[in-house]
């Protein structure tokens, strides 16, 4: 069908996806490439959040101020070194080589090239099977699309921004703003302390930014094991980031060129305010109403074949599932099999792997210790450092596992902080999802010096 055309118009489809974020645009290509009639709807830019404002661009950033990081530790290793920060490589990386200084024209046809239909515009479910799409911009008709076999959501998330006295009258930074600078501001205040927050306070104090980080749970992390928390806060110390934990914001004021932000332990003041607080989803503007469901809920509940009702599925983010590119992949194959009606991978919460890119990385499978006795799990957890390879590496870090007692235990959670901590996280990912018994692990030959016999030192301390 190609990329739609004035005057070509085609509102009968097989599928309908309403959304092209990796999940979306992964499954309206693959089942356009399967022979069906596709219609893919995308107010934005085709490929989402990650490519264009979230985990490519953020990452070139992390690495770069990992390199500036590895070269301020050159003394008492290697000799002498001088690093003088520059912004500059950093936007030009993001600007030409990741977004296309944020332009889908790429993806847009390697879209329109399966053979799908792109329809740019504001899409909502109106109906059974049907979705009308407002135009983009100004002028145009509003069109409606039917489809056969059904809708798929996958809409993603949107930032949360909390309701802080102030705050909404303020020029403030979510991600996109923060991914998009040409320059780094001399000094900044980021709200939250999950993923998204730590990583940009990172980014910017190690490009020469006077960062402070507010936090109102008590750590940092607050989803991962505490010990990743206190090992964040100890880092961010030691390379001068200011962190307040257990601190909520009462109050925000821009003035000039500057944002205040109030406590209930003082106020902090700066150039720029990032807000990374969450994300959610905004099923009222999706028209899931129209579908039966909860408009109000805080995402779409879906089976383990990704339907959310009859002719009608949900992959992503909008499935409160995670807010993690490699899930909406995922499930996107889960609802590929569902809707050609072929045998396919189910949807498995038990095994979803999280990466946190700060220095040291975070990475997190399956259930913590703290949510495996909340769910009533009986468990065996035990904790090692890294070992000869830390000492080696002259890095801090750990290994964490949570384990079901049981005359047979298999590992139901795992974690890992340190240098390559995502890396060791796939060996520990594979053994939460194919449930080896902790008996084999523990047979296992584990190279050294290396960081993920981190893994094998902590399970001899398992009975």
């Amino acid at each position: 069908m190609g990329t739609e055309k004035e005057g070509k118009r085609k509102d009968e489809f097989d599928v309908v996806v309403l959304g092209l974020g990796p999940g979306g645009e992964d499954l309206g290509q693959r089942l356009a490439e399967a022979g069906l009639a596709v219609a893919g709807v995308e107010a934005e830019l085709v490929g989402g959040e990650c490519p264009y404002w979230a985990c490519v661009p953020s990452k070139m950033m992390l690495r770069a101020a990992e390199v500036l990081a590895e070269c301020r530790r050159v003394p008492g290793l290697a000799g002498t070194s001088h690093a003088q920060p520059d912004w500059g490589p950093v936007a030009r990386r993001i600007r030409e080589e990741a977004t296309d200084d944020w332009n889908d024209k790429v993806a847009a046809e390697r879209f329109a090239g399966t053979g799908a239909t792109l329809v740019r515009g504001r899409g909502r479910i109106t109906g059974d099977r049907e979705v009308t799409v407002e135009p983009s911009g100004s002028g145009g008709e509003a069109r409606v699309l039917r489809a056969r076999r059904g809708v798929v959501v996958a809409t993603g998330t949107v930032p949360a921004i909390p309701p802080v006295p102030g705050l909404a009258e303020t020029p403030y930074w979510t991600n996109r703003e923060a991914v998009s600078t040409d320059r780094v501001p001399e000094s900044l205040i980021v709200l939250g302390g999950g993923a998204v927050g730590v990583e940009l306070a990172q980014a910017f104090a190690r490009f020469g930014a006077e960062v402070t980080l507010v936090e109102s749970a008590e750590r940092l992390l607050p989803g991962e094991e505490p010990e990743a928390g206190e090992l964040l806060a100890r880092t961010f110390a030691a390379e001068g980031i200011t962190v307040r934990t257990g601190t909520k914001v009462t109050r925000v004021d821009h003035h000039g060129s500057a944002f205040t932000a109030m406590t209930e332990d003082g106020s902090y003041r700066a150039e720029r305010l990032l807000v990374a607080t969450g994300r959610r989803v905004d099923l009222a503007a999706v028209g899931a109403g129209a579908m039966g469901l909860d408009e109000s809920a805080k995402a779409i509940e879906v089976d383990d074949h990704m339907r959310a009702a009859d002719g009608l599925w949900a992959i992503g983010d909008v499935t409160g599932e995670g807010a993690f590119t490699h899930v909406a992949i995922y499930q996107a194959g889960v609802a590929l099999a569902d809707i050609l009606g072929e045998a396919g991978p189910v949807w498995r919460r038990d095994a979803v792997p999280r990466v946190t890119f700060t220095d040291p990385e975070v990475g997190g499978v399956g259930l913590t210790e703290a949510k495996a006795r909340q769910a009533g799990v009986p468990v065996r957890v035990v904790t090692g450092d890294l070992s000869g390879r830390g000492w080696i590496h002259q890095a801090e870090g750990f290994v964490k596992l949570v384990a079901e007692d049981g005359a047979d235990p298999v590992l139901v959670g795992a974690s890992a902080a340190g240098p390559y901590a995502g890396e060791v996280l796939g060996m520990l990912t594979l053994a939460v999802h194919a449930r080896v018994p902790v008996r084999e692990l523990k047979s296992m030959i584990y190279a050294y010096p290396t960081f993920h016999r981190a893994v094998g030192d902590a399970l001899k301390k398992m009975d």
